[in-house]
């Protein structure tokens, strides 16, 4: 999940793979996927062995939540595979007959793997093993729900806002104010005036729409929702098309997407040398995991500023992402995948993920940055234990952005074709990048994705 600018890697479509590897239409969910067999079948105690797929956990976060499921669960061998979430990895296993206990994965993507049968219904998951649903954002279970039936334990909460270099504006004559998504015209003036070129070569970016992964968010915020309530595509809604078209021009105006894909590219964006730090970039909207990062660079001489990213009249807002865990079709120990799903995301683990961050860095001598969760509970107690008035006035002005539109942020949709909508206007924002009208390639990709909604519809 935390990767910037990932490139458009070409997605193996949901449903056609889903297809050839045998993964058929949706079971009634009981363990195993077979028929439901009430909650006493989830209420057991966990034993046996215990197989993750998508989760790495390798920070004191993960490693801290890991360990107070062992120290629950004695009797459980967990290994975990650790490395990103691939679907066509994840669909063979499912129709071997071989799937992992649990998987980790995008909350965008639930709806897709639950039309199409490869991971279970939860609602008796939920049920035996006593989770408490009303611990999450709703907005976090409602990416998680299709057809009234959960399908997935939602996790981290990521949200977005304004990250600026204060050290570029000052030197251009801007103000932080004026990085602000309200006015889409002027924010282009402000761009222009903090873009950087020694004859045809960039030397610093001024306002990056982080284009292509934030394009959703950019509709989002003109009034343009791409998937509707009932999970159908509306790529080609005028609000997203108007969209489009300003963010590829802002591109445009800082000399193209080739040239500005290549200078971003050479971004060391975790070091000490990322953009914001070496004045190669004065603005962009950006997760809130990145002020980790950030955090690292203050004695490298980064001066950050932040500003909340907001609708067109002024509302702070934010395309909410994050993943959960899911339960595969044919997983051979549910009751401890449910468990485990259980105790990574309670208060309790939370709460001791947040002191495991806080020991880290005070042993650093750093600060607590805040620790985003889709358990609000959490969220709220971690905050009021451990989260003081950062000494540096740019992060605290970032932390305070992130935390202002937790309850705000909305996600996408869940659609039975989540993963088709996704790579249909993945695909649609990569060609308008190279020059093609906005309008005509969100047409096609409309069309492309209403074929797959309707199939993923009929077969589910």
């Amino acid at each position: 999940m935390q990767r910037m600018w990932r490139g458009l890697a070409v997605l193996v479509p949901v449903a056609l793979a889903a297809g050839c590897a045998g993964v058929g239409a949706k079971d009634a969910g009981g363990p195993g996927g077979g028929t439901a067999t009430g909650s006493s079948s989830w209420s057991g105690t966990p034993t046996g062995t215990l197989t993750t797929m998508g989760f790495g956990g390798e920070d004191e976060v993960g490693q801290s939540r890991v360990a107070a499921f062992k120290a629950a669960n004695p009797d459980v061998k967990v290994t975990i595979n650790k490395g990103d979430f691939d679907a066509q990895q994840f669909l063979t296993a499912v129709a071997s007959g071989n799937p992992p206990d649990l998987v980790y994965m995008s909350r965008n993507l639930i709806g897709t793997y639950a039309a199409k049968g490869a991971i279970q219904p939860l609602d008796e998951c939920i049920s035996g093993q006593g989770i408490d649903t009303g611990q999450y954002r709703p907005a976090a279970m409602r990416s998680v729900t299709l057809a009234d039936k959960v399908y997935g334990v939602p996790e981290f909460y990521i949200v977005q806002a304004n990250l600026i270099d204060a050290t570029a504006l000052s030197k251009a004559g801007v103000s932080p104010e004026q990085i602000q998504t309200k006015d889409w015209s002027a924010l282009a003036t402000t761009s222009d005036k903090l873009f950087v070129k020694d004859g045809n070569k960039i030397k610093a970016l001024g306002y990056d729409p982080k284009l292509p992964d934030s394009f959703p968010q950019w509709a989002l915020a003109n009034g343009a929702q791409i998937v509707g309530e009932d999970g159908a595509p509306h790529l080609d809604d005028p609000k997203a098309v108007e969209a489009l078209k300003f963010t590829v021009d802002l591109v445009n105006r800082q000399g193209g997407w080739t040239k500005f894909k290549a200078f971003r590219d050479s971004y060391d964006i975790f070091g000490d040398k990322n953009p914001l730090t070496v004045h190669s970039i004065a603005a962009f909207p950006m997760e809130n995991w990145y002020v980790n990062v950030l955090r690292d660079s203050i004695p490298a001489g980064l001066k950050l500023q932040s500003t909340p990213f907001t609708d067109r009249q002024g509302q702070p807002m934010s395309l909410l992402g994050g993943s959960a865990w899911a339960i595969p079709k044919g997983a051979k120990n549910p009751v401890a995948a449910c468990a485990w799903a259980k105790t990574m995301t309670s208060t309790d683990t939370w709460m001791k993920a947040a002191k495991a961050r806080m020991d880290t860095v005070t042993k650093d001598k750093s600060f607590f940055t805040g620790l985003f969760t889709a358990n609000k509970a959490a969220d709220d107690q971690i905050r009021q234990t451990y989260l003081k008035d950062a000494p540096d006035p740019g992060f605290k002005a970032a932390i305070d952005n992130f935390y202002a539109s937790l309850d705000t942020a909305t996600a996408l949709n869940p659609s039975p074709a989540g993963a088709e909508i996704d790579a249909a206007w993945k695909s649609a924002v990569a060609r308008a990048l190279e020059g093609k009208d906005p309008a005509a390639v969100l047409a096609q990709a409309q069309k492309e994705a209403q074929q797959a909604y309707e199939k993923a519809s009929t077969d589910g």
